[in-house]
């Protein structure tokens, strides 16, 4: 297992983002209560978000949060998966 940085970018339509974000943070809570996600928030403006997510590969990383609601929804307009060696510090759970 390694860990990957997930990037998160949104799509514009504020109210869209609102409605389903409640769903969102509940699937995203119970994949970290099962140590598949590590850690999760937004960046600067809140358009994009970065996640911390322990998988096999990039692939696979993006096929562990294919459940998110804002997928399904189509809030989330674009998505990539990097592979994260952390040199210094620790990540809880990885």
């Amino acid at each position: 297992m390694a860990v990957f940085a997930v990037q998160y970018t949104y799509t514009d339509d504020a109210q869209r983002v609102a409605t389903f974000r409640p769903e969102h943070r509940e699937h995203l809570a119970e994949l970290h209560r099962e140590g598949t996600l590590l850690l999760s928030g937004p960046l600067d403006d809140g358009s994009t978000a970065l996640l911390i997510v322990v998988a096999d590969s990039a692939e696979d990383a993006l096929a562990k949060l294919d459940g998110d609601p804002f997928k399904r929804e189509r809030v989330i307009v674009d998505r990539s998966a990097r592979e994260w060696t952390v040199v210094i510090g620790e990540i809880p759970g990885a």
